[in-house]
C-alpha cells in the first residue's frame, strides 16, 4: 500500500461558493488525497480549519455517503439536531440522502484537522440555511437559477 506524503501535496483554500457564502470557508485549507493515490471511486481530503473557519456551509448529499475522522484539535459539529464538540479521535458519518444538514466550525483558538471521505455518486445536495443547492451544473439558487461560479476540482 503506498504511503501518501500529505505535506508534499498542494494545499488550497479554493472554493466555488459564490459571495457572500465563500467568506466563512476562507480559513479552510485542504489537500486532495484520493487523486494523489489514484482513487477514482471515492473522494478523500485532509482538511485544516483555522480558528473561526467553517468546513463548509451546512449541507447534505444526494447519493453520496460521508465519513469524517478528526485528527487534531476540536471543532463544533452543527447538525439539524444541534451542536456537538468533536475532538481528535472522533469519527462522524452521514449516509447519503439523509436530509441532515451538517458542517464543522472551529470555535477554538487553535487549528484543527480531519480527514473527510466521500463515496457514491455526487448527485448534488442542499444547503438548508441559505439560498443555495448544487447539482451537476454547479451552484444554484433554490429556484434553479445558477450562480456565476464553478466548483473546484
Amino acid at each position: 500500500m503506498p504511503r501518501i506524503d500529505i505535506e508534499a501535496l498542494p494545499q488550497t483554500n479554493a472554493t466555488g461558493y459564490p459571495p457572500p457564502f465563500d467568506k466563512v470557508v476562507a480559513g479552510r485549507w485542504y489537500r486532495r488525497l484520493a487523486p494523489a493515490a489514484g482513487l477514482t471511486a471515492m473522494g478523500a481530503s485532509h482538511v485544516v480549519l483555522k480558528p473561526g473557519a467553517w468546513s463548509s456551509q451546512r449541507h447534505w448529499h444526494r447519493g453520496e455517503d460521508e465519513l469524517l475522522v478528526m485528527l487534531t484539535g476540536e471543532a463544533v459539529l452543527i447538525e439539524n439536531s444541534g451542536r456537538t464538540v468533536i475532538q481528535a479521535g472522533d469519527v462522524c458519518a452521514w449516509p447519503a440522502d439523509i436530509e441532515d444538514g451538517h458542517h464543522l466550525v472551529n470555535e477554538s483558538e487553535a487549528d484543527c484537522s480531519f480527514i473527510a471521505i466521500s463515496a457514491g455518486p455526487d448527485n448534488g445536495g442542499d444547503y438548508p440555511d441559505i439560498d443555495m443547492l448544487w447539482n451537476e451544473a454547479g451552484y444554484a439558487h433554490k429556484d434553479g437559477t445558477p450562480y456565476e461560479t464553478e466548483r473546484p476540482a
